[in-house]
């Protein structure tokens, strides 16, 4: 009589993380992970922009160590709200790097756009594991932030799902076989209107996403396209490939959310269901994996997957990217400062949808690509771009 001998590995050690941008989408994903899988993580610290109150809520209920509000004229009512409770609280920017800076083996870098930078750099310098969730800290500052990944020893896992679905299929130990990598984009809501139509959009149509629940801001990114353009970028700087090499297909049902091109003809891809929290517990787990309550694919019902080339007529936001990417040094940076202001200007009703790419392009006419030599001249080509923007929404009103 025959025994079988299975083999125990030992349960993995709890995980230390902390959340920066908890209350955003990306945020509260990865708190439901966290919650769902209590013995494998422990909360160290998390951060908000201005919502006290979902801050506090999620303070309470994860009990992290510290609890920081971006704005620093909040701390009063953060500090109100979690009393009694024995976190610390703090706030104001200062505090959210403080925040990054302490003890968690990985850190969930969630913050949307330039105010992400700073903190997430601070993560990176003392070698921890960082879950990229903010396209900016590479669109802005690739160069600064990738050399001191390396001289710090940090480790970055993309969490945006196109960028991951390439990570679990490009072969690391082999890149000289990666012919091209193939970004998918949904097309968002209005992938089929013509400039005309898009020229009458209001925000509440931009903002409903058809397969994606996201904040507004990323909403609208997609709606422009100008989301996959920043996707290029990073996607140029993660896994070192020219822009040349990166393809972008449109792809409605958002199923497969990339793919890898081999010189052998090969083409590897990963698919899900278009729920966040597939790529987050991917990078919250790793080199592990986690189980989720993501929907299951179910292909059978699905039936068919479309693919179409983008209309970089229709979505001028794709073209400014390749521009961008090809000028280098501060372009980027330009481009996603001036897009932030200008959607911000039409999330407010002061400019209509297509002014938005004009606004950018417009802003890169005047500033160009000016030289970003550290994180200081970022934050000086980001504010200039911001003011210069600014100056354009305010005129189109």
């Amino acid at each position: 009589m025959t025994h079988a001998h299975t083999r125990t590995e030992a349960a993995p050690a709890l995980r230390r993380i902390t959340v920066l941008g908890a209350t955003g989408s990306v945020g509260r994903s990865t708190l439901d992970l966290v919650g769902r899988n209590p013995r494998m993580f422990a909360v160290e610290a998390l951060t908000a922009w201005r919502d006290v109150a979902g801050l506090a809520e999620l303070a309470i209920r994860f009990r992290p160590r510290l609890a920081v509000v971006a704005d620093a004229g909040r701390l009063a009512d953060l500090r109100a709200a979690l009393t009694g409770t024995g976190i610390a609280s703090a706030a104001g920017a200062e505090a959210v790097v403080e925040a990054a800076s302490r003890p968690a083996e990985l850190v969930m870098a969630a913050i949307v756009g330039s105010a992400g930078l700073a903190p997430t750099l601070a993560a990176i310098r003392r070698g921890a594991i960082v879950a990229l969730a903010n396209k900016e800290c590479l669109v802005s500052a690739g160069d600064t932030m990738l050399a001191e990944v390396r001289r710090c020893g940090a480790t970055l896992l993309p969490v945006d799902s196109e960028h991951n679905a390439i990570f679990q299929v490009f072969d690391a130990a082999q890149p000289e076989s990666v012919e091209k990598l193939i970004l998918t984009a949904s097309g968002g809501p209005f992938r089929t209107f013509s400039r005309a139509q898009m020229a009458c959009v209001t925000p509440a149509q931009a903002v409903a996403h058809p397969n994606w629940s996201m904040g507004a801001k990323i909403s609208v990114d997609s709606a422009t396209m100008m989301n996959k353009g920043l996707e290029l970028i990073e996607a140029a700087r993660l896994f070192s490939v020219p822009a040349d090499a990166i393809e972008i297909l449109v792809h409605p049902q958002s199923v497969v959310h990339s793919m890898v091109a081999y010189v052998d003809g090969s083409v590897l891809a990963q698919l899900g269901a278009p729920d966040m929290r597939t790529p987050i517990a991917h990078a919250l787990a790793w080199p592990r994996r986690m189980a989720t309550p993501a929907p299951r694919l179910d292909l059978a019902s699905i039936r068919n997957l479309s693919f179409e080339a983008p209309d970089t007529e229709r979505f001028p936001a794709l073209r400014l990217a390749r521009e961008v990417l090809a000028a280098g040094h501060g372009a980027p940076a330009v481009l996603n400062a001036a897009n932030e202001v200008a959607v911000a200007g039409f999330l407010a009703g002061r400019i209509g949808f297509l002014e938005i790419a004009a606004i950018a392009e417009a802003t890169l006419d005047a500033l160009g690509a000016p030289a970003v030599d550290d994180l200081a001249a970022v934050f000086d080509v980001d504010a200039a771009a911001r003011r210069h923007a600014d100056g354009l929404v305010a005129g189109a009103g």
